[in-house]
């Protein structure tokens, strides 16, 4: 079984590990893993230049959490975290003032920025540094061009990260700009793994900027409409507010409701030129289950709050069976 997930950050990780949980129970290979080929291809508009070196937000958290290692807390960095490195570069008036790594997080960065200094794509640096943590899945960068997510506001542009955290989102946004998406091409493998699929997922990420921006990527949205493989989402909007983070100050700045089935219908059925077959939503949102169905898809409510690994597997199960591929 092949399973391709297109993944922000935190929700992404979260519901994955979950997914693989259900999969090492269902389809173990003997050896506490499992038979099933899970690809992760992750969200890279977020990543920057921060003081010389390459933060990619959603590719470590995806890595940290598969591989163990996430503060749960956060949902993002490593646990056990220190930050000497950042106190001590204030004292020299210098450092991040709103963007602060983690020693440990940081060896990261300084890792992945070495190794891209030494000529090496995105792609094989990842893959490079996740032999270290062994997520149990095969992690790709959407790309391995530079593609950063902007934000237009009244006062100018700025980098989505210092929109998300330190406005806070607070900022009122009035459009995305994806810089560099047009010239940017898929990462190897990613086009692959969209189309020799037996199903593909878009986990309870941010739809704008996390799944809008691998969308985004010339020649992904085309893989993935005509994939065989059904698509899913799960719905990242819980009675009409995000389960995390911001999402909705994004689909605000494009003119989309935050509800459950407005968002399914910002991405479109397949059918209708869109990129999904299928939409979970939490039970909260059940009433929007009626006029989904009415409209082509596969629709279906289920408890869709990822408190915990055993209960996100039940999700990761909800959301295979709505297209008939439950292990």
């Amino acid at each position: 079984m092949k399973v391709t997930v297109l993944s922000g950050g935190v929700g992404g990780a979260r519901f994955t590990r979950g997914l693989l949980a259900l999969l090492r129970d269902r389809l173990p290979d003997g050896a506490g893993g499992t038979t099933a080929q899970v690809t992760v291809v992750a969200n890279t508009g977020d990543d920057l230049w921060l003081h010389g070196v390459r933060v990619c937000p959603d590719l470590d958290t995806l890595m940290y959490t598969l591989g163990g290692a996430v503060h749960e807390g956060q949902g993002w960095g490593r646990r056990e975290e220190s930050t000497r490195t950042a106190t001590d570069l204030a004292a020299y008036g210098l450092g991040w003032e709103w963007f602060t790594l983690g020693d440990l997080d940081l060896a990261t960065h300084l890792a992945r920025t070495s190794l891209l200094r030494a000529g090496e794509p995105l792609s094989r640096v990842t893959a490079r540094l996740a032999e270290r943590w062994r997520p149990g899945v095969r992690l790709l960068p959407m790309s391995d061009d530079e593609v950063e997510t902007h934000v237009v506001t009244d006062d100018g542009t700025i980098h989505f990260e210092e929109w998300w955290v330190r406005h806070r989102a607070a900022v009122p946004a009035r459009g995305f700009v994806q810089v560099g998406v047009e010239r940017a091409t898929p990462a190897p493998g990613v086009l692959e793994a969209l189309t020799e699929a037996d199903v593909v997922v878009l986990p309870p990420s941010n739809p704008v900027v996390s799944v809008g921006t691998i969308l985004g990527v010339p020649g992904v949205r085309d893989a993935l409409r005509a994939t065989a493989a059904p698509v899913v989402g799960v719905s990242p909007v819980v009675g009409g507010a995000p389960v995390r983070g911001m999402a909705d100050a994004c689909l605000a700045a494009i003119g989309v409701t935050t509800q459950a089935g407005a968002v399914a219908r910002h991405l479109g059925l397949r059918a209708d030129g869109g990129v999904l077959d299928a939409w979970l939503v939490d039970d909260a949102d059940a009433d929007a289950v009626p006029a989904l169905v009415a409209e082509g898809w596969r629709a279906a409510a289920a408890p869709t709050l990822m408190t915990d690994v055993p209960t996100t597997a039940h999700i990761a199960a909800a959301a295979l069976a709505l297209v008939d591929r439950a292990p």
